[in-house]
């Protein structure tokens, strides 16, 4: 275990230490916090990241990691170690975006653990489900954000969606005083639609896209949570002209190309892996599908929103909650395959356009300077009670 010297940056606003345990630079959450810790910059508070790997960071962060041996090690001991170093440093408030029970402020951007179970129940077998039930891992996560979630200790819970706030107040019983609605933000200058101008042939062109393909974006890793076998099957329903590009990682992704494969469309599909820049693949899109079976505000469809893509997703996603049905996008379950095979038909091209406008719109109002006056307005409420 190490830690840096804490070395709180100027301003004259609170002092807030920022629990994340993991960071992976392609990943939704990191960029979230980046965007977050730019834009709270700019508004005046001081932030300290205490996480267990944050390459490259300016020596703010404080850096803990405890040797580990698995999964559920991995996650109490950082838990524990993180709750042992804040007890020796002083922060107006902490917010963790880690289920620890030693923070202020939580921000729920993982959603409900015992929700996504359920929703996960749904695909599996009498087995699996009976694995998931005896994991010591997830019987570990379930504790501790009950825990999270009852403590006194805690005064504010950040949700991404009101499907999120929701299902803690019925699962939890918080208060719904503590409960409050930030939404992630979107920075519409660096995803608009005129990355379509400035990309779209070069990147159709480099993954061998016939150029009148009607393109169906994934973007995410965690391919079983985000519903890519789902979404591969549909476009094995939809006409031979309907192409599909995956980005994104997973452990298992070879399973997911046999799948294409064995369905017949291999040659219509592309997976590209993780990437650091993902707008060249807004930019080939004609269309954003996110079959995901639980993700409370993914950043992925409100970056495709903001690039003019309409959005097929879930009732279990917080960006359903942005959409207006057949005017910005369709919402289907999870496991109705047929009914996202429809709704991608329906996106030709005038329509997908028109649509697509909408979304934009829809978004126009998350902006990062907006969230982060959400954030500090939160903070002074809560150092000012």
């Amino acid at each position: 275990m190490s830690a840096t010297p804490q070395r709180a940056s100027p301003g004259l606003g609170p002092r807030v230490a920022l629990v994340r345990g993991r960071y992976d630079p392609s990943g939704g959450a990191e960029r979230f916090v980046q965007n977050a810790i730019r834009a709270l910059h700019s508004a005046g508070a001081s932030l300290t990241i205490v996480t267990r790997r944050w390459p490259d960071h300016d020596g703010t962060a404080i850096v803990l990691d405890p040797f580990y041996v698995g999964s559920l090690w991995r996650d109490r001991g950082f838990a524990r170690a993180v709750c042992r170093e804040l007890a020796q440093r002083r922060f107006d408030l902490v917010q963790s975006h880690e289920r620890i029970a030693c923070c202020d402020v939580y921000r729920a951007g993982d959603g409900v653990h015992a929700q996504w179970l359920a929703e996960r129940s749904r695909t599996q077998g009498p087995l699996a489900r009976l694995a998931t039930a005896a994991s010591p891992h997830h019987r570990y996560l379930l504790a501790a954000e009950r825990e999270l979630f009852t403590g006194e200790r805690l005064r504010a819970v950040i949700c991404n969606s009101e499907m999120v706030r929701s299902e803690i107040a019925s699962r939890f019983g918080t208060p719904p005083e503590k409960l409050v609605l930030i939404r992630n933000a979107v920075d519409s200058a660096a995803f608009h639609p005129g990355l379509r101008d400035e990309l779209r042939s070069a990147v159709r062109q480099q993954l061998s896209l016939p150029p009148d393909a009607h393109v169906a974006l994934h973007v995410g890793s965690g391919f079983e949570r985000k519903g890519v076998r789902c979404l591969l099957r549909a476009v094995a329903r939809s006409p031979g002209t309907t192409w599909a590009i995956v980005v994104g990682k997973d452990k298992r992704s070879a399973r997911y190309v046999e799948e294409a494969r064995r369905l017949g469309i291999g040659a219509r599909v592309r997976f590209v892996g993780s990437v650091s820049d993902v707008r060249p693949y807004y930019a080939a899109a004609d269309s954003f599908v996110l079959a995901t079976l639980y993700d409370p505000l993914p950043n992925a469809a409100l970056e495709a929103m903001a690039c003019g893509l309409p959005i097929v997703t879930t009732p279990r996603c917080g960006a359903a909650e942005l959409l207006e049905e057949g005017e910005s996008g369709f919402v289907r379950d999870a496991l109705d395959v047929e009914g996202i095979a429809e709704a991608i038909a329906r996106l030709d091209p005038p329509t997908a356009r028109r649509m697509g406008a909408a979304a934009r719109q829809a978004v126009a109002a998350l902006a990062p300077a907006a969230m982060a006056g959400e954030y500090l307005a939160l903070y002074e409420r809560l150092l000012h009670r």
